[in-house]
């Protein structure tokens, strides 16, 4: 377990001390990026200094968009998080990695201390956890093996990754979907931008997880905005290659003792003169819903979905969930951007949103009864 105290002052008995100013450097193997601000604060107490309790809920770090990370074995981990302030209001954003919304915004009032847990994975030998907020506070961390944690895999591409934050507002709907889960779920999103269902299983992607899978876990796949260009390293056919690769994940996740779950691809924003949804999939929505009565596999009609929400947006107001970006608006796009099939951030959120009701209308256990 790796236990962390954020504040200027001693830390509490058995937590590593993290001040404003302590920075990332890999021989300490923990602190903030020198990219961000981070301010700190201890509050009076007439309590014993040496309390830990007291110690803790006093004493607390402001990052201001900042990141801290710590070197941790890659493998899956259980996140407790103490935040708040005892005289001021408070609200703290938590992401993970490049963006993972692990936690929905905490919220406390003057004196009160939220204790909050996630389950995260971790690659690459490090946890990054990016804070921010209208007035953010991180008093404490504590980071546990969590190896038995219920995960559930995500399979896909640009529409479900997550997007690197230098693409910010650019959001996957798979990076929002682990704030809706409890931490008794980790969230394990492999899909990746440009692949399809062949490109991800040549890769060997879809090796990986099944290497990682254990029996319990669920693995969510949706593919098919890539499946149907015309590219011979990712193409498929509707009917023919494209369910039979679909069937390698069915096979692969079931032989681990796995569930499956199906996804019909999310819908591009273009609209017809009547303010209809002009449908770009084709057969490969059909391929997915045949696909998921002929191999019994649970199914979530991504499709049908937005297709609503879209519709019920209209052709202006739709606009909001896509990366439809004005000149200046977002740094990272200062010359704007008009795009139709990738998700900002609200976009995404309001996806995942989407997908967690299909759990809890499928009643896929014991997914649903860890919904937050």
């Amino acid at each position: 377990m790796w236990k962390f105290d954020f504040g200027p002052g001693e830390p509490a008995a058995g937590y590593k001390g993290v001040s404003p100013a302590c920075s990332y450097t890999a021989e300490l193997g923990y602190g903030f990026e020198a990219t961000g601000q981070v301010y700190g604060r201890q509050r009076r107490t007439s309590a014993p200094a040496k309390d830990t309790h007291t110690r803790l809920r006093s004493s607390f770090c402001i990052p201001l968009n900042a990141a801290f990370v710590a070197d941790v074995p890659d493998g899956v981990y259980l996140v407790y998080a103490l935040l708040g302030d005892p005289l001021a209001e408070t609200l703290t954003r938590l992401k993970a990695g490049e963006g993972k919304h692990m936690l929905p915004p905490v919220h406390t009032l003057p004196g009160q201390l939220a204790e909050v847990w996630f389950a995260v994975p971790v690659r690459g030998g490090q946890l990054r956890l990016a804070i921010s907020g209208t007035a953010p506070r991180l008093n404490a961390l504590e980071i546990t093996p969590a190896p038995q944690t219920l995960r559930l895999f995500l399979a896909g591409d640009s529409t479900v990754t997550d997007q690197d934050a230098s693409g910010y507002p650019y959001t996957g709907w798979g990076q929002a979907l682990p704030a809706l889960f409890k931490h008794d779920v980790c969230v394990d999103n492999h899909a990746v931008s440009g692949r399809s269902s062949k490109s991800f299983v040549d890769e060997g992607r879809l090796d990986i997880i099944l290497g990682e899978m254990k029996a319990g876990d669920f693995l969510f796949i949706q593919f098919g905005h890539n499946d149907e260009k015309p590219d011979p390293v990712r193409a498929t056919e509707p009917f023919t290659t494209y369910k039979e690769h679909l069937r390698l994940y069915i096979d692969g996740a079931r032989s681990k003792g796995g569930t499956p779950v199906l996804i019909t691809p999310v819908h591009r924003r273009y609209f017809n003169k009547n303010g209809t949804l002009s449908d770009t999939h084709g057969g490969y929505i059909t391929a997915v819903r045949e696909l998921a009565e002929e191999a019994d596999v649970p199914l979530i009609d991504l499709s049908a979905r937005t297709q609503e929400l879209y519709e019920e947006l209209g052709p202006e107001e739709s606009k909001e969930l896509f990366m439809w970006l004005l000149p200046g608006e977002y740094m990272n796009f200062s010359g704007g951007l008009e795009d139709n099939t990738h998700f900002h951030e609200n976009g995404a959120v309001r996806i995942a949103d989407m997908v967690a009701a299909a759990v809890k209308e499928l009643d896929l256990q014991p997914l649903r009864m860890y919904l937050r």
